[in-house]
């Protein structure tokens, strides 16, 4: 049953203005690295600034921030980059609860594969929204939004400030949430609105990008045999990682048994030749890697270049002409909620009293910047309307009613946690 207190702030949320909010952000098409990175900050900070925050709105030191020895990477080239906070209410030091949402999304690929053309239109049809974003993850960061509203709307006073942080760049590293640690923002517990498809999601598996270098030696397509093709090397190496993937899962953790692979490994490109009438010298390859819940980088790194190196080690080719490992873009830890942090069930129970069933709790295969928060101390979870199915992809959408019962359900939360 609600106290009085938070009926005000269910009561609250506007509806029209949480999905009028949630257009506006669809539109500016922030994708990653892009200029609108920065309009869609200071559209955030201008949000935040009118419900009466708090905001600390920067730009970051890209340089400074790329040396720090524990910098999670980027795989897009900036030359801005700013960060956004909000802090409402309270007078105690650290804020009792941050919503975290970031604001950057992928690059839309060919506009006429959208259903209308166009992926930032934001087109409402049947109580869908449609566009890039709309699921991943501005329909969160809405939510966010439309929940601080209510309780300034609603007048409720906070004992323990509420903060609320906006990020770039989440897609392609995290280094905006590095970047909002590092300059001093934390608090006692943090959600991430990322899109969970009506469960929480209390720990994540990490995600690496590998590039291999497979060396061959080139000469006449006429004389192959006299050369040696990087292609069919590549056979080789592909068949020790597909032995890798099988080792690696095994014995999932348990809050990611229920996914036919916890820990995938995939070969998402590959480069090879110059010329038909050639025997390929090199083979570039670039994948993904999963990193295991509670492991870290650097044994997922090692783990990997021990395979690769005993698939060389078999060969006769490669055993003296090693295959190359490197490591470019993004570093995506695992992240992972102590168990029993009373974060969990307080989520689960917000979401229930706003009016949906009790969500299943799950752990999801794919990075998000809950390990920064995590690695910087701050319990955190994720729970947000949409399904990460339709992120990244052409029919990319969200149902309002998820983003609506979403901005309910953080309200509750954040006027429990924030008292």
């Amino acid at each position: 049953m609600l106290s009085e207190v938070e009926r005000r702030a269910v009561a609250a949320v506007d509806d029209a203005r949480v999905v009028d909010d949630l257009r506006e952000l669809v539109r500016i098409p922030s994708v990653d690295g892009s200029p609108a990175e920065v309009d869609v900050q200071t559209w955030c900070a201008e949000r935040l600034s009118s419900l009466g925050l708090i905001v600390d709105n920067w730009r970051i030191d890209l340089p400074a921030l790329a040396a720090d020895p524990e910098f999670p990477g980027m795989e897009v080239e900036r030359d801005r980059a700013w960060g956004c906070v909000g802090v409402l209410g309270g007078h105690a030091a650290a804020p009792g609860l941050i919503f975290n949402g970031h604001v950057d999304v992928v690059p839309t690929g060919e506009p006429g594969l959208w259903p209308n053309g166009d992926p930032f239109s934001a087109r409402v049809e049947d109580g869908v929204m449609w566009g890039r974003g709309t699921c991943d993850m501005k329909g969160g960061v809405a939510a966010i939004l439309g929940a601080v509203a209510a309780i300034v709307a609603s007048g409720i006073e906070l004992r323990k400030p509420l903060a609320v942080h906006t990020v770039i760049g989440e897609e392609d590293g995290g280094a905006g949430a590095f970047a909002t640690l590092k300059r001093g923002h934390t608090g006692e517990a943090c959600l991430i609105a990322e899109p969970t498809a009506s469960c929480v999601i209390p720990a994540n598996a990490g995600s690496l990008t590998f590039r291999l270098e497979v060396p061959g030696l080139a000469t006449h397509g006429s004389t192959r045999t006299r050369g040696v093709s990087a292609i069919e090397k590549f056979v080789v190496i592909q068949s020790a990682l597909q032995a890798l993937e099988l080792r690696r899962n095994r014995d999932p953790h348990r809050l990611l048994a229920h996914l036919e692979l916890a820990n995938p490994l995939s070969v998402g490109r590959i480069e090879a030749g110059d010329w038909a009438s050639t025997v390929p010298d090199l083979l570039v390859a670039e994948g993904r890697y999963g990193v295991r819940l509670g492991e870290s980088v650097a044994a997922a790194r090692a783990a990997f270049e021990s395979a690769i190196a005993d698939a060389c080690a078999k060969d006769d080719w490669l055993r003296e002409h090693p295959v190359a490992v490197s490591w470019p873009g993004g570093e995506f830890a695992s992240g992972l909620l102590a168990e029993g942090d009373p974060l969990l069930s307080d989520t689960v129970q917000a979401a229930t009293d706003a009016g949906v069933e009790t969500p299943e709790v799950k752990g999801a295969p794919y990075g998000s910047d809950l390990r920064l928060y995590a690695a910087a101390g701050i319990p955190t979870l994720q729970y947000g309307p949409g399904d990460v199915r339709y992120a990244h992809a052409t029919d990319e959408h969200v149902r309002l009613s998820e983003v609506l019962h979403a901005a309910r359900a953080y309200a509750l939360l954040a006027v429990r946690r924030c008292g």
